[in-house]
């Protein structure tokens, strides 16, 4: 659900706050009057100051009793998160937080990690309120808008994940990517689809029609043009080549590639982006029925380049390969980057802590890989075996969307090089997050930081 904490920012902490936190560690003495002297309590609570620890101590009031939060933090991303987040969680449902800065590292982290660990999605009432305010003492006002900006991206892209598909088709994407487009980005919705065999195949089964969303951001004096693909599967019943149920109660997350990008467009303005950006939301829903694509079907995809469907369950492939293509052929981008939920492969190869990197230019992988370590959304290069290539020929198509022959088993690795034959010859990279992009509790807005911190410092 969107996020209802306010951040504010103040100069010094109000001694008398009800909920006062502040920062504690190793080398880090607590700068708070306390009823007992600092080292004795954090020795009575065992406490380390480590990333997330909080110790909750009562102290006296003017008006009864207020307490301080002694948090553990550290200078890296990950752990100004961590603390950020579990300060949050003890002070679900009041209605005032006040935050001593830590004395190291991005402060802009500690309130993204705060304001998304109030996040919760329930249709209807949500089960807890979050905390109404936060203040900040001590910290520069534009960290702090960073961090709204960061948290406020991630919970949009996780609200487009989690809802239903049975309020979620690609008529329903699109709109959301038009409400949330904000300042100088320009969307439009493509629900023609002439030429994008891809997307028109694999949408054509369900009731609710498959579209192409634009969303383009284009700064006064950019010079450089970047091009971000998504996923926008609706929902994925595998089609004629039907999922198992277990395997299927998910699928309303297979949009989560496309929520990123409708999520990073949206927030570009905020983070004064200088790069030229477009968005392509390749959007359908992989329905079964009459009027389905069939397996052993031939599509012609944007571009003209054939493809025999030989599993109608590879389907994600396919809405891409249309928008790589168009990309490609119309709008001259510099760099080409696409993430999706394309594969199992990826998260049986990497489980669910990493995503899968592939990339035919090793600036622009070692450019996201930083990115990855510094918002620790991270990723592993995965290699682009031109000697798998050949199990992907086919004897009906210029190309088959699963492996024919050869039975590498590499199935994150064939279903990259299918998506590279579409890309030209320009820099491209390809981020398979079917693992990270969601848990037990839904979509986790993977993929949200890290663009936005690689548009940001490779500009």
């Amino acid at each position: 659900m969107p996020i209802e904490t306010t951040v504010t920012t103040v100069a010094h902490a109000d001694g008398d706050a009800e909920f006062l936190a502040v920062p504690f560690g190793p080398d880090l003495a607590p700068d708070v009057e306390l009823p007992v002297s600092a080292p004795a309590l954090l020795a009575h609570y065992e406490a380390k100051g480590e990333p997330g620890e909080v110790v909750e101590i009562p102290v006296a009031a003017a008006d009864g009793v207020r307490r301080v939060l002694l948090y553990g933090t550290g200078p890296a991303a990950a752990d100004l998160r961590k603390a950020g987040a579990a300060l949050a969680g003890r002070v679900q449902g009041r209605d005032r937080l006040t935050i001593v800065a830590p004395p190291e590292g991005d402060v802009a982290e500690l309130v993204a990690g705060a304001l998304l660990g109030t996040y919760t999605f329930k249709l209807g009432e949500p089960k807890t309120t979050p905390v109404h305010e936060i203040v900040l003492s001590g910290a520069d006002a534009e960290a702090v808008a960073r961090g709204e900006a960061v948290a406020k991206a991630t919970s949009d892209a996780r609200d487009l994940t989690n809802t239903p598909s049975s309020i979620k088709s690609p008529a329903w994407l699109a709109e959301q990517a038009i409400a949330l487009a904000g300042e100088g980005v320009e969307v439009t919705v493509d629900t023609e689809l002439v030429g994008f065999g891809g997307i028109r195949a694999v949408g054509q089964g369900s009731v609710n029609p498959p579209c192409l969303i634009t969303m383009t951001y284009a700064p006064e004096g950019a010079t450089r043009h970047v091009v971000l693909v998504g996923k926008g599967i609706t929902f994925d019943t595998g089609g004629l080549s039907l999922k198992p149920s277990a395997s299927m109660k998910d699928m309303k997350t297979d949009m989560a590639g496309g929520a990123a990008v409708i999520a990073v467009l949206s927030a570009l303005k905020a983070f004064d982006v200088p790069v030229k950006v477009t968005g392509l939301i390749a959007c359908a829903e992989n329905a079964f029925g009459g009027n389905a694509q069939r397996p052993s079907d031939v599509i012609t995809q944007y571009g003209g380049r054939t493809v025999e469907v030989l599993n109608t369950d590879a389907e994600g492939r396919l809405v891409m390969a249309d928008a790589l293509a168009y990309a490609d052929r119309n709008l001259d981008p510099d760099v080409l980057i696409d993430i999706a939920t394309l594969t199992g492969a990826a998260k049986v190869a990497l489980g669910t802590g990493f995503g899968a990197l592939y990339a035919t230019d090793d600036a622009l992988a070692g450019g996201l890989l930083a990115a990855a370590g510094r918002t620790g959304e991270r990723l592993w290069r995965m290699p682009l075996l031109a000697d798998y290539r050949a199990g992907l020929d086919s004897d009906v198509a210029d190309i088959a969307n699963i492996e024919t022959k050869g039975g590498t088993g590499a199935g994150s690795v064939t279903a990259a090089l299918f998506l590279r034959e579409f890309t030209g010859d320009r820099p491209w990279a390809h981020l398979d997050i079917a693992g990270p992009a969601r848990n037990e509790k839904g979509g986790t807005g993977f993929g949200v930081r890290l663009l936005l911190d690689w548009l940001s410092s490779s500009a």
